[in-house]
């Protein structure tokens, strides 16, 4: 049965919930890690991440994207049996390539620390972090098994646990590893993604287990079966992995090249190799990990749009691809504009609260305006993928890449820029690639801006919500000067700041008739009960 709007919404909330929490996890022990570990410490932990991400690229070769969508093509038509078969081929391949990249970085740990890196105590995190991307690919096919028939709990309920486990096992082994020296204890902290994504794929065995048998039942119902070979399949999966894996390849290659680009620059600036890595390490560990918070909400729109579009789409629903598509469109407006803002207006009370350091403020102030660019590019890269064109976003961001590329190298000599110079430069490279993408979503769907909703109403109630956000963190800070330590009072300014800012961001929004009574109605659970009482008091815009 065809979905409608509020099934993929419904989804998306529960990934964007689920990924919210672990980002929050994920900051309490980034927290924890900076008290540790410290700057330079951050910097070596950090070092492993940009390979690691570029190679568990390489390993799942954008297979689970290209699952998730060809099965939710076949399920749309009713054909069960070759959905089964999809994901069969599908699993095979990712194994295959899982085992075989993790050995890749396994045995090449020490010629990447000492050729690209250069810096020899970047082996120990790499060795460390190899092994879970053989856990993370398969783990990553089952995932597009479920994403694939539109149910997004089983992935929901796997990255919590993953990152529960990897904290808890990462935060052991850090402390226990301290003594022995920064980059032991750096190796100690990656190595919970091993421990994190055995404890996701156990997890999802079991509830695969479970859908399996539905699956075959239905299957067995089924009158018509039109095979396609295996040859015909992987040359399917292939055809639209093959550009995912490219487009997937080049954000972790942006990153790569940041690690070669923005160390030597900050030397060319003047700074010594340990202010380097520190600065490093604020950049990318620190301050990079806080904008990435909010392109959470975008990924879990992204994951929950590919099968939706494509099911809207082998059924030749273009007003539904189109329906989809500006709800997808609007939500990310209405969660890039203000938390971009926020962030800024926030950038040194943030890291002071989540890493006590005032320094690294500097480099979340400059980017913090990346969160705008990267949502919109996440959430039409879903978009665009669905329709079957997943070579589009990869070419953007390859323009967008090339954008930063340039800027970043001379940005980041300069002395009184340096790493801001760098959060600048992946600013410009990402709205290049973000205009790139609305504009295909234009261009094949049909879709038109609506600039009233998309832009102006979300302007005005985020920087409504700016003014209420500032005065609330300054007042609290002047009223509670002297019963709370310092950084106490700034955690609790911050955190009075950021809900009061939501409720001005919402009644403000609703003021301006900027949600419409549909709209509010797709929020799973609490959407109904939410529009009735606002519809009484007359603040919700009919349909």
């Amino acid at each position: 049965m065809l979905g409608n709007n509020s099934d993929f919404v419904r989804g998306a909330t529960i990934l964007a919930v689920a990924g919210i929490t672990a980002r929050v996890i994920g900051a309490v022990f980034r927290v924890v890690l900076a008290a540790i570990l410290g700057d330079e410490g951050i910097g070596l932990y950090q070092y492993a991440y940009p390979i690691y991400s570029t190679l568990l690229v390489l390993a799942t070769a954008g297979i689970p994207v290209a699952l998730s969508k060809i099965m939710a093509e076949k399920i749309a038509l009713k054909d069960y049996r070759e959905a089964q078969r999809v994901f069969k081929v599908a699993f095979i391949l990712l194994a295959v390539s899982g085992l075989a990249i993790t050995l890749v970085m396994l045995l090449g740990a020490e010629y990447i620390s000492l050729k690209l890196i250069k810096d020899v105590k970047a082996v120990y995190p790499l060795i460390a972090i190899s092994p879970a991307i053989f856990f993370v690919t398969i783990m990553a096919s089952l995932r597009g098994f479920f994403q694939g028939q539109q149910n997004m709990a089983p992935t929901a309920v796997s990255q919590l646990l993953e990152q529960l486990v990897r904290v808890g096992f990462s935060t052991l082994l850090v402390l226990l590893l301290i003594p022995l020296g920064l980059e032991y204890a750096a190796a100690g902290a990656t190595s919970g993604a091993v421990t994190g994504g055995l404890a996701g794929l156990l997890l999802l065995s079991i509830l695969y287990l479970k859908k399996r048998t539905e699956l075959k039942r239905l299957g067995d119902k089924q009158k018509d079966h039109h095979p396609e070979s295996v040859k015909r399949i992987i040359g399917r999966i292939l055809t639209l992995a093959v550009p995912v894996t490219i487009g997937g390849l080049v954000i972790p290659l942006i990153t790569m090249v940041d690690l070669a680009i923005v160390p030597r620059q900050l030397l060319a600036a003047g700074f010594e190799l340990e202010r380097a890595r520190a600065l490093y390490g604020q950049l990318t560990g620190m301050a990079g990990s806080v904008v990435y918070f909010p392109n959470v909400v975008a990924l879990a729109l992204s994951m929950s749009l590919v099968p939706a579009i494509s099911e809207a789409y082998a059924l030749q629903k273009r007003c539904l691809i189109q329906s989809r598509s500006a709800v997808a469109i609007k939500l990310t407006a209405l969660f890039s504009f203000p938390s971009a803002l926020g962030l800024f207006l926030l950038a040194e009370p943030v890291t002071v609260l989540l890493f006590n350091n005032t320094e690294a403020g500097f480099s979340l102030a400059f980017m913090s305006w990346s969160v705008i660019p990267l949502c919109f590019y996440v959430t039409t890269t879903g978009l665009i993928q669905g329709l079957g064109r997943p070579i589009l976003p990869a070419l953007n961001m390859l323009c967008g890449g090339l954008v930063k590329t340039i800027f970043a190298w001379y940005l980041t000599a300069i002395p009184a820029l340096n790493v801001g110079g760098a959060a600048l430069a992946s600013v410009v490279g990402l709205t290049v690639a973000a205009i790139l993408n609305l504009n295909h979503v234009r261009r094949y769907t049909g879709w038109r801006v609506n600039w009233q909703e998309i832009v102006l109403l979300p302007l005005i109630a985020t920087a409504l919500m700016s003014v209420a956000v500032y005065f609330s963190y300054v007042s609290i800070m002047h009223l509670g000067l002297d019963l709370l330590s310092a950084r106490s009072l700034n955690a609790l300014a911050v955190l009075v700041a950021i809900l009061f800012g939501i409720v001005v961001f919402g009644v403000a929004l609703l003021l301006l008739g900027g949600i419409r009574q549909d709209e509010m109605r797709m929020i799973p659970y609490i959407g109904q009960p939410m529009e009735k009482i606002v519809s009484r008091i007359g603040l919700l815009r009919k349909s």
